[in-house]
């Protein structure tokens, strides 16, 4: 079979599809026909390089995917061959403090499949049965296999961790993207006001059309100056940042009284200059979120389901033009998922 490798740390160069040996289940793991996968910005930092995560190469990558139960292992008892099936990459050690209070993602061991261990771009992967969840007929591939990592994420982050509701007014950071687009439908779904940054004037439209009220070019104003024109300067109640150091201080400027910035990730960089004063003064919190549990993804994921979360699909590509699909990410080219697809399906 066929799988995407990083064959070690660098630009798109290390990128390859190359035949490897097609696994074999092992107790308690499901073998995967893979027919969609999504790339993450994890994926990139997985390709560059994170400090202490020392990979094998080749190294398989790929956090989401989708496809068919083609084989079980031994103990398996949620799933048989022909099951429609999406892949949740978190993994955790069950015993933990943290896993016995049910906070899983808290896991003194946590870690992801296609970050820290082989992942699931590949024409076949055999993944634990607790990775996985059922797909619904009428499902398309491209939906199940984008959906699990950012819609569930961003689920814990708003709702579990954030508690975003109704009347509360949230500003969603680079909405384009996978975790900012499904941020955006899970905030208006909890009945805020969002509003929502964008680089061009079609990924502000599509930020509207998926429940923003307020859509702002970052590239054209302050984003901060113009949250706080809006709101009489009064600032937002939650800011959603996942970009970083770039957007770090003005997260912090867009803030209301008592506001709280949600973070899951830093894009531009994890180490941004912040400002202690304002913080303390107007009262802030700083929450952190990763990723989500067992019962917040299904929260999440029947929402995608059932059609009232929509999975953006920005590009699909067969699996050979990985490399492409990381420049698109990092040139922030598009708005929503970029889709990888066995060149074997197409």
């Amino acid at each position: 079979m066929k799988a995407v490798q990083f064959t070690g740390t660098g630009g798109t160069d290390v990128i390859e599809y190359a035949e490897v040996e097609r696994p074999e289940p092992g107790p308690g793991e499901v073998l995967v026909d893979v027919k969609a996968g999504a790339l993450n910005h994890v994926d990139v930092w997985a390709r560059r390089g994170l400090p202490g995560n020392d990979l094998s190469y080749p190294h398989t990558p790929g956090c989401d995917g989708a496809g068919v139960v083609e084989a079980v292992g031994e103990a398996i008892e949620r799933f048989a061959p022909g099951d429609r099936v999406a892949v949740w990459p978190g993994v955790s050690c069950g015993t933990c403090e943290f896993c016995r209070r049910g906070e899983p993602s808290m896991c003194v061991e946590y870690a992801l499949l296609g970050e820290h261990l082989p992942g699931v771009h590949a024409e076949y992967a055999a993944v634990p049965e607790e990775n996985l969840v059922p797909v619904p007929d009428g499902v398309d591939w491209a939906t199940a296999g984008a959906a699990p990592l950012v819609f569930g994420t961003a689920w814990r982050m708003l709702i579990e961790r954030g508690d975003v509701s109704a009347g509360e007014t949230v500003l969603v950071l680079g909405a384009s993207g996978g975790v900012g687009h499904a941020a955006v439908q899970i905030a208006d779904h909890a009945g805020a006001t969002v509003f929502a940054t964008g680089s061009s004037e079609a990924k502000l439209d599509a930020a509207r059309d998926l429940g923003a009220e307020h859509a702002i070019d970052y590239e054209r104003e302050d984003f901060a100056d113009r949250v706080r024109e809006l709101t009489d300067r009064r600032g937002v109640d939650v800011v959603v940042d996942h970009v970083g150091a770039a957007t770090w201080q003005d997260s912090l400027r867009s803030l209301a009284k008592g506001g709280r910035v949600l973070t899951c990730g830093a894009t531009t960089g994890p180490n941004p200059e912040t400002s202690i004063g304002r913080i303390f003064w107007n009262q802030l919190q700083v929450i952190g979120s990763t990723m989500a549990s067992p019962g917040e993804l299904d929260r999440a994921l029947e929402l995608v389901w059932n059609g009232e979360f929509e999975v953006e699909v920005r590009e699909t590509l067969p699996m050979s033009e990985t490399a492409r699909g990381h420049e698109l990410l990092e040139s922030r080219e598009g708005f929503g998922k970029v889709v990888l697809v066995p060149d074997s399906e197409l």
